[in-house]
């Protein structure tokens, strides 16, 4: 790849996760204010690789936009394609915790300042100076926001960069079904690299066996070069060119919550891909940048929220031994 000021830049949402955390004296739930938002947690575990990232969105001139804006500095993100909303807020979501560390979302978002952020308001040369633009479906759920993403799509394709897509399906954000099918459709259709879960796969393709979904995809969407599919502790499967490699998650306990996983899983298949290229990688790579992206995603399941719970490296490789 040529040389690019950034390694990767990423568009969407920016919010706070409002994580549970106990109970108050009064039996009252507590919750604790997470700074999240999918884009923004791929760009965190990827400072964390010692990567440069930018991140491109828009959070509301409040209180909350403040402290995203902060978080972003405090974890070396830059942040010139940041912009702020005086009139909508920043976006909030409820994260509802299961015994076994899944969770609900509950949105504040209609409307959000995310979903505020205009074409005219892009960094264009921060989308021309990116190896890797990184993006999801959340930004294509409505207006201005969804005209914003295909526009930095192509201004970034159009540079020679990477595009990375992920689903990232939250059922109570779009109108419909059909509406999250065609507009994540359209991101299969953009991509170079795509993450997607085992119930994204099944909400696309109408199928969960995931070889079959596989082949589903490349053939559907023969841009995609490198597809990998993630089943949470299940573990994950990568599919290059006519290449398949399994790796099973890990399952070392301690697990809290998992927001944040899948993220914390493509920021680690974009680092490999930043070493690697997408030109001729192996079996054996394939395995390797697996066994690392699910460490990495177990590891951020033992804290709450995202951003600033994102693994070390040198912590990543610990739990690699012990895998």
């Amino acid at each position: 790849m040529n040389e690019k000021t950034f390694d990767v830049a990423a568009l969407g949402e920016l919010l706070i996760d409002f994580t549970q955390n106990g109970k108050s004296g009064q039996g009252n739930l507590l919750f604790e204010a997470n700074p999240g938002g999918a884009p923004a947690n791929v760009l965190a575990m990827l400072r964390k690789l010692g990567r440069s990232c930018v991140f491109l969105g828009k959070v509301g001139a409040d209180g909350f936009g403040d402290l995203l804006a902060d978080t972003l500095h405090g974890a070396g993100i830059d942040t010139r394609g940041l912009c702020r909303d005086r009139v909508v807020h920043t976006t909030l979501a409820v994260v509802h915790t299961f015994e076994n560390g899944d969770r609900d979302f509950s949105f504040y978002r209609k409307p959000g300042a995310d979903v505020n952020l205009s074409a005219d308001e892009l960094d264009e040369e921060v989308l021309a100076s990116c190896r890797i633009f990184h993006f999801g479906s959340l930004s294509l759920t409505d207006e201005p926001v969804r005209t914003a993403t295909q526009k930095a799509v192509a201004a970034a394709r159009e540079a020679g960069a990477i595009i990375s897509f992920d689903p990232n399906l939250r059922p109570p954000l779009w109108d419909s079904e059909d509406a999250a099918r065609e507009q994540i459709a359209w991101g299969l259709a953009q991509c170079d690299v795509l993450k997607i879960a085992d119930n994204e796969v099944e909400f696309m393709c109408g199928v969960s066996d995931f070889d079959r979904a596989a082949i589903m995809l490349q053939t559907q969407y023969p841009n995609i070069r490198l597809l990998n599919i993630t089943a949470g502790a299940a573990g994950s499967h990568a599919y290059f060119d006519r290449l398949r490699a399994f790796e099973p998650g890990c399952t070392l306990g301690g697990v809290i919550e998992t927001t944040g996983a899948g993220d914390t899983f493509c920021a680690s298949v974009l680092h490999y891909v930043l070493d690697h290229g997408l030109d001729d990688l192996t079996e054996p790579q394939l395995h390797e940048m697996l066994r690392f992206a699910n460490a990495a995603a177990y590891l951020v399941t033992t804290k709450r929220g995202a951003i600033r719970s994102m693994p070390e490296p040198a912590d990543i490789e610990r739990v690699l031994q012990r895998m």
